[in-house]
C-alpha cells in the first residue's frame, strides 16, 4: 500500500519521501513509530497543533516521564524484548529510550530516574558481550550511589543451566546495593519466557504508572496487533510452516560426524532475514522416547489432557509441545515433591551434584531412578515446560536464495547412562520429517552480528564446524553486493577429506578472489591436534596488520570451549604482534566490542 499524494494532505514530494522511508521498514519498526507518533501528539495535545515544541517545558508544566530500558543480549532475546517494552511505553506518554549497555555510558545513571535492565546470561554465569562494561561498572570501586534511582530487572536464562539468570540476578542485587529501589520485583525466565514477560512488562507499567501517572497501561489484550491478527505477520508465538526442499549430508564417507544442509521454503510467509539472523525451529520430541515415559507410568496415551486453551491427547503433548530432554531443576523439584523422594531432596540441597547428576539424563531417566506412587496425566503434564524453540544460525543470504533459508545443523547422537541420547531437534530434522511434514519457523534477529555497513570493510571469519553457518550467508551477501572488502576465514573440523563443510562453495570463492585467505586446522589429520586458535597465532602478524587497517572480527561456535580458546588466542596476537601488555590487549579487545567490530554468535 502506497501513499497517493493526490488523496492525501502531504505534497508529491512528502509523499514519495515516505513512500520510500515506510518501504524499507520491518514490522517491529512500524509499531515503533506508531508507538512514538502516539506518544509525539501526546507531547502536543495542549497546544496548537503547528506549534513548536519549547525546549524546556514551562514552569509548572507537567513533564512527561522518562524511562532508560537498558539490555544485555547475545542472541537477539532480550533487545527484542527491551524494544517491544519501549514502544509500549512509548505509546503511552512515557519518554523511553531503549539502549544497548555497550552504548550506554555508565555515569549517566546518575542522572536517570528509572531505568530498566533487561538482560540474558552467556556461558557459565557470564554477562553477555555487550553488558560487559557496565556490568564491571556496577561492581567497581567506581560505582555511584544510586539512592534517586527506581529500577526493574527482568532476567532470561534457561533452567538447564547451573547459573540460571545468573546475570540478571547480579544487576538486580548490585543496584539494590548501591540504593536504588526496585519498581518491580525481578523476573526470571526460562526459554519460554513469553508469559513470564508479559506479566512483568504489565506490573512494571503499572509501577510506573503510580509513580509518574503515566497514561493506561497496554496490556496483549489492548489495542496492539500482534500474531494471527497481524495477517500475515509470523513470530515466535505465530511460526510458519515451512516445507523442506532439500536436506542432505555434508560429511563425506567414513567420517565421525554427521552434518546436515538443510534447505526449507519460506515462499508465502512474508519473513525477511540478513546475514547474521538465527531461525527459530519449533522440534518434535522423540515419539519413542515419548512412548517409553507413557509405559512407564503405566499411563494411556490418549488420555486427553489441558494446555493452555486446548484439549490434546498425553502424547500428543509430550510428543509436540512439552520438554522432556533435558532435564531441568523446577522439573526435578517438582518430581522429589510428588514422591516425597529424600535421595532427590538431599540432591536438590547440593547444586553442584544436581547439574552433574541431571547432565545426560532425561524424564524416562528421573521415572526410573526415582519412581512415584502415582502420577497423573494432568499432574505429568502440568509440571514440564513448554517445549522451546532451538535456535540455528542462518547458513544463507536471502539476497541469493530468496525465499528459501538454509541451515547447517549437526545431528547430535551419543551414548549416556547406559542408553542412546539423541538430540531433539537435530535428529527430528534429520531423520523424522515425513515428505509432507512441514518446520514450525520464525525470524530471530540478532543485530550483534551484522556485516559492515561500509563493503570495503575487511572482515575475519573464525568458524570450526557448524559455526561456518553464518559465513556461507556473509559470503552470499558480499558476493551479491559486490563488496570491495576483504575476506579471510579460519575454518577447523576433525579431517579434510570428509569433514570440509561446503569445500567446493569456499574453494570457488577462493578462486573468484572474492575470498581472500583461507586458513583450515583439521585436528584428526595429524599425530598433534591442531584448531583454529593454533592458525590464529600462527598468522598472527597478518591478523594485527588487518585489525590495524579497520577490520571486522566474527566468531561462531562452540561457547564452552572453542569461543575462550579463541579469545585467548587473540589476545595473544594483539600482545606479540601489536607489542601490548596483557591489559592493553584486553582493553583493545574490549573496545573492538564497543564499536561493534569483534562480534561474537556462541552456543
Amino acid at each position: 500500500m502506497m501513499i497517493d499524494p493526490s488523496n492525501s494532505p502531504l505534497t508529491t514530494e512528502q509523499a514519495s519521501g515516505l513512500n520510500r522511508l515506510l518501504d524499507s521498514f520491518e514490522p517491529h519498526q512500524f509499531d515503533w513509530l506508531a508507538g512514538f507518533i502516539a506518544g509525539w501528539q501526546a507531547s502536543r495535545r495542549d497546544g496548537p497543533a503547528d506549534a513548536a515544541l519549547p525546549a524546556t517545558p514551562p514552569a509548572g508544566a507537567e513533564q512527561r516521564p522518562s524511562l532508560t530500558v537498558l539490555y544485555g543480549s547475545q542472541t537477539g532475546n532480550a533487545e527484542h524484548l527491551a524494544e517491544t517494552l519501549g514502544e509500549r511505553a512509548s505509546a503511552h506518554g512515557i519518554d523511553a529510550r531503549v539502549v544497548d549497555m555497550v552504548e550506554y555510558k555508565p555515569r549517566q545513571l546518575k542522572n536517570e530516574a528509572f531505568v530498566v535492565v533487561i538482560t540474558s546470561t552467556h556461558g557459565e554465569g557470564e554477562p553477555p558481550d555487550n553488558a560487559l562494561d557496565l556490568h564491571e561498572f556496577l561492581h567497581g570501586r567506581k560505582a555511584p550511589s544510586l539512592k534517586h534511582l527506581q529500577y526493574g530487572v527482568l532476567a532470561l536464562g534457561d533452567t538447564s543451566y547451573e547459573h540460571f539468570c545468573q546475570t540478571g540476578r547480579e544487576f538486580d542485587e548490585r543496584l539494590e546495593g548501591l540504593g536504588a529501589s526496585r519498581l518491580v520485583a525481578r523476573v526470571d525466565c526460562d526459554v519460554d519466557y513469553d508469559d513470564a514477560a508479559e506479566t512483568w512488562c504489565n506490573a512494571l507499567l503499572e509501577a510506573l504508572q503510580g509513580e509518574v501517572g503515566a497514561a493506561g497501561i497496554l496490556t496483549a489484550g489492548g489495542d496492539t496487533t500482534t500474531g494471527a491478527d497481524a495477517g500475515q505477520h509470523h513470530d515466535r508465538r505465530h511460526p510458519f510452516p515451512a516445507s523442506v526442499l532439500e536436506n542432505l549430508v555434508l560429511n563425506g564417507r567414513g567420517s565421525g560426524k554427521e552434518t546436515w544442509h538443510i534447505e526449507l521454503s519460506l515462499e508465502g510467509s512474508g519473513l525477511s532475514y540478513q546475514p547474521g539472523d538465527a531461525l527459530g525451529v519449533y522440534p518434535r520430541n522423540d515419539p519413542r522416547l515419548v512412548a517409553a515415559i507413557i509405559e512407564g507410568l503405566a499411563l494411556d496415551p490418549q488420555a486427553p489432557v489441558r494446555l493452555d486453551d486446548t484439549d490434546t491427547t498425553l502424547a500428543q503433548a509430550l510428543g509436540h509441545h512439552r520438554e522432556i530432554s533435558p532435564l531441568t531443576r523446577p522439573v526435578v523439584e517438582k518430581w522429589a515433591a510428588l514422591g516425597n523422594d529424600a535421595t532427590l531432596n538431599a540432591r536438590l540441597e547440593d547444586p553442584a551434584d544436581l547439574v552433574a547428576w541431571m547432565a545426560g539424563r532425561d524424564l524416562l531417566d528421573l521415572i526410573e531412578a526415582h519412581p512415584v506412587p502415582e502420577c497423573s496425566p494432568a499432574t505429568l503434564v502440568a509440571m514440564l515446560r513448554k517445549l522451546p524453540p532451538r535456535l540455528y544460525s542462518i547458513a544463507s543470504s536471502q539476497a541469493t536464495v530468496e525465499e528459501e533459508v538454509h541451515l547447517t545443523v549437526a545431528a547430535v547422537r551419543f551414548e549416556a547412562h547406559g542408553r542412546h541420547r539423541e538430540g531433539v531437534a537435530s535428529t527430528w530434522l534429520a531423520d523424522r520429517l515425513a515428505e509432507d511434514e512441514s518446520v514450525p519457523v520464525y525470524i530471530e534477529r540478532n543485530k550483534h552480528f551484522r556485516l559492515p555497513e561500509d563493503d570495503d570493510t575487511p572482515v575475519i571469519m573464525i568458524g570450526p564446524g557448524t559455526g561456518i553457518a553464518p559465513f556461507r550467508a556473509f559470503m552470499q551477501e558480499r558476493e551479491e553486493r559486490e563488496a570491495g572488502g576483504a575476506n579471510w576465514l579460519f575454518f577447523g573440523d576433525q579431517h579434510f577429506h570428509t569433514d570440509f563443510l561446503y569445500q567446493a562453495e569456499w574453494l570457488a570463492w577462493r578462486r573468484q578472489g572474492l575470498l581472500d585467505r583461507l586458513d583450515v586446522a583439521f585436528s584428526r589429520d595429524q599425530q598433534e591436534k591442531v584448531y583454529v586458535q593454533h592458525r590464529i597465532r600462527e598468522r598472527g602478524a597478518e591478523v594485527w596488520r588487518w585489525l590495524e587497517r579497520g577490520a571486522h572480527l566474527y566468531v561462531c561456535g562452540d561457547a564452552e570451549a572453542m569461543a575462550p580458546d579463541v579469545h585467548a588466542a587473540l589476545l595473544d596476537v594483539i600482545v606479540e604482534a601489536g607489542g601490548k601488555s596483557r591489559e592493553d590487549a584486553t582493553d583493545y579487545l574490549r573496545e573492538l566490542t564497543r564499536q561493534k567490530r569483534y562480534q561474537r554468535d556462541i552456543y
